[in-house]
């Protein structure tokens, strides 16, 4: 069973990614501009079944994998250290966004949906996005100990976690939107910064991993 140590680290590595917006939130925010609170928050409820199901996934094929031998271990802890560091280093590089692009980026333009639409088109938009699955894959292994028991309630756990944090986190967006749409609009450093602070982010994940032991 995961120990208090490993737990509170995910929880607070996971937090400090919630800080960074990414394409969920973004998709969040303008199904609540253009649908109100209640599609808003079925999108982030949506978006949150589709981590699950990646969750399932990656727990099914990646408990097997850690428990045949130390080379598959070793395996998935490479290919995911180096993409979490690939991750890292693709967003030290990318210049912040300003308010005119992401005026025009595709989710800008979503148009009014029912909320109970919102949710289900949330659902497979989050699944079949490979770059999600690829994150789980490389995520969720360097929590998870073999010699604490079962890989996949570990998996499994840590999901649910996951899950349950992101569903909270962007209802918390909705319910409080308008305050926070004035604080960000004051915190321009975030902005030029945001960019920087998860590719450390993820760097630092990704050494964690290359040096996680079995």
């Amino acid at each position: 069973m995961l120990d208090l140590s490993t737990l509170g680290t995910f929880v607070a590595v996971v937090l400090g990614l919630f800080l960074i917006p990414g394409p969920a939130v973004l998709l969040v925010l303008t199904r609540t501009v253009h649908g109100g609170r209640k599609a808003g928050i079925l999108t982030g409820l949506g978006i949150a079944v589709g981590d699950f199901i990646h969750t399932l996934g990656a727990s099914v094929g990646l408990s097997a994998l850690l428990m045949t031998s130390a080379l598959a271990f070793n395996a998935v802890k490479f290919v995911g250290a180096a993409y979490l560091i690939y991750l890292g280093v693709r967003a030290l590089r990318e210049k912040p966004a300003n308010a005119q692009s992401a005026a025009t980026t595709p989710a800008a333009a979503t148009v009014s949906v029912s909320p109970s639409k919102a949710f289900f088109q949330a659902i497979p938009a989050e699944v079949l996005n490979p770059k999600t699955a690829l994150f789980f894959l490389a995520f969720l292994p360097q929590f998870v100990r073999p010699e604490h028991g079962s890989t996949f309630l570990q998996f499994t756990t840590l999901g649910l976690i996951f899950v349950g944090m992101s569903a909270l986190y962007t209802t918390l967006i909705v319910l409080t939107i308008r305050p926070l749409g004035k604080l960000v609009k004051r915190m321009t450093w975030l902005t030029r910064w945001q960019n920087k602070i998860i590719g450390v982010l993820f760097i630092s994940l990704g050494l964690r991993v290359a040096t996680q032991t079995r």
